[in-house]
């Protein structure tokens, strides 16, 4: 299959839309003026990572269904997925999660996958990209649109836990430099983009550790490979200073947000933020797509997750 340039693919869908549409442009004016816009736009549909029931605590870890039961009785619109979560892999589990989603009303709206590109040894790189290869599969089985995809980190850090104790900051791998990274993710990225395109997933680079930790570093990235299938999928909690300045660098060009949120103090660090001006940024940019919420706090999720549930709801209506 040809692969269509993101810039081209854009311009032909505006094209086209105003072909369409302008004829009606007249009576619908009309119809609206004096109403004003905002009660024309539709709210954000909102999701709940599965991660937000664990957060990688010891004895929390619930089943994939039991996390569908949970976003449907709490009244959430769809349900992103942590594929580390789930017991298996295989079709027929694959299909039975599909099938609970369904029965419960909720969308299967995106998939968080972990893969890394930052490594100089080719076959290391080469590994890397046959999984996600194997996880754009996964997602076109379960009928998921979106693949959270990371650009992986230098690995100079011994832990997680020092990483962020550094504010995700870590040294160059000695003998490298940063455009030796970039080079490497963008070639690695650029291999899945045939599949992504053939299965109609979108591959939704996030601003994660990494090469992609600062806005300059994941718009390099996604604006040197024009595909309508690489876009950008925003963490509202993955900028540690100056968020708001920051998500706004790359509002245009996202499709997917993940929203956290700190109830009972955060794992690793906790974050003041500003949703309904976040809301606003975004709309600002014409962003309708999800906010899947990320809990990422201490306090029990049966409490924390509908309180964020209601918080982001009131921010993006």
């Amino acid at each position: 299959m040809k692969s269509i340039k993101r810039r081209t693919f854009l311009g032909r869908s505006v094209a086209a839309a105003g072909a369409i549409g302008l004829s009606s442009f007249s009576s619908t004016a009309q119809t609206f003026a004096g109403e004003g816009v905002a009660k024309s736009r539709r709210p954000n549909p909102i999701a709940v990572s599965t991660y937000s029931f664990w957060r990688f605590k010891r004895n929390l870890k619930l089943p994939i269904e039991t996390c569908i039961d949970e976003a449907a009785r709490m009244g959430f619109d769809g349900v992103d997925l942590l594929l580390i979560q789930m017991e298996r892999e295989d079709n027929s589990y694959l299909q039975k999660i599909k099938r609970h989603a369904l029965i419960n009303g909720l969308d299967l709206c995106c998939m968080s996958t972990h893969q890394g590109y930052v490594y100089p040894d080719n076959a290391k790189r080469q590994e890397n990209i046959d999984l996600t290869l194997k996880q754009i599969e996964i997602a076109y089985r379960l009928g998921v649109p979106i693949v959270r995809i990371n650009t992986g980190r230098w690995r100079t850090t011994r832990s997680f836990d020092e990483l962020m104790a550094n504010r995700g900051i870590e040294p160059i791998l000695p003998g490298y430099t940063e455009d030796d990274g970039f080079k490497w993710v963008i070639d690695s990225i650029e291999k899945c983009l045939p599949k992504a395109e053939e299965c109609g997933v979108i591959l939704g680079l996030e601003n994660h550790w990494g090469l992609a930790r600062t806005p300059e570093g994941l718009l390099r990235i996604a604006n040197a490979i024009d595909s309508p299938w690489l876009q950008v999928l925003l963490d509202t909690g993955n900028f540690l200073e100056d968020p708001y300045d920051k998500l706004e660098q790359c509002a245009p060009q996202t499709v997917f947000m993940q929203a956290k949120t700190y109830y009972g103090g955060g794992l690793w660090y906790t974050l003041d933020l500003d949703y309904p001006r976040i809301a606003r940024i975004m709309r600002k940019h014409n962003f309708r797509g999800y906010v899947s919420l990320e809990f990422e706090g201490n306090e029990d999720y049966k409490t924390a997750i509908p309180k964020s549930l209601a918080l982001l709801r009131k921010a993006f209506s």
